[in-house]
């Protein structure tokens, strides 16, 4: 009955509208009027530029973080660490909060694609594969300012190192990196096909650096 709990108020944290809040108090709108149609990091990032867009993704990192945590009310009960129950519920946990995101009741079910959230899951049950995806994404990130196709790039390369790297034991947490994987893909198809024909917006941040390339060229 504890579990269930904590799997809903995983849900409840999750759906904290934290891309929703930011703009219609700090800047009179609902971002999901504008850009992707997304209240996630990345439509922030470029909407409402890039201190609104690092507030957004740090709260929802948390969510994902804060939510995984909440496992250890149950483990200091039954759940030896790191024994199955145990991942498999911090599984549970994260993949709830990464629902709330998606469909936030705070903000009639219409939230963002959960990719900061995704994150923060990651973040903490396994920390040093959520390190290296942010190398991952900070360097497509630098290299592209694309932001779609640094998550992309980053839920790719969460499988592969899961199991191929870090070979991760746990059967749950193997097929939860590859479906996250598919389901990122998924749920970029859009923005796969702005990258494709060359109309994806670029993230108003390494500006200073563009600019020097382009008084160089």
């Amino acid at each position: 009955m504890l579990d269930f709990l904590l799997v809903f108020l995983a849900y409840l944290l999750g759906s904290i509208p934290s891309a929703v809040w930011v703009s219609k108090y700090f800047y009179g709108m609902d971002i999901r009027e504008f850009g992707s149609g997304n209240a996630g990091a990345t439509n922030t990032f470029r909407i409402l530029g890039k201190n609104a867009g690092i507030i957004v993704m740090v709260a929802d990192m948390l969510k994902g973080f804060l939510a995984v945590k909440l496992s250890l009310f149950s483990y200091y009960s039954w759940h030896p660490q790191p024994s199955i129950p145990f991942v498999n519920l911090q599984v549970v946990l994260g993949i709830a909060a990464v629902v709330g995101h998606i469909f936030p009741i705070f903000a009639g079910f219409r939230g963002g694609k959960g990719i900061a959230t995704l994150f923060g899951m990651i973040l903490g049950i396994q920390p040093l594969v959520a390190v290296s995806l942010v190398g991952v994404f900070m360097l497509m990130l630098f290299a592209t300012r694309y932001v779609s196709l640094s998550s992309i790039s980053a839920s790719i390369a969460f499988p592969l190192l899961i199991l191929f790297i870090f070979r991760e034991p746990e059967l749950s947490y193997k097929v939860f990196a590859i479906g996250t994987a598919a389901l990122v893909v998924l749920t970029h198809h859009k923005n796969i096909s702005r990258l494709l024909t060359g109309s994806e917006s670029k993230a108003p941040i390494f500006k200073k650096r563009d600019k020097r390339r382009k008084n160089n060229n």
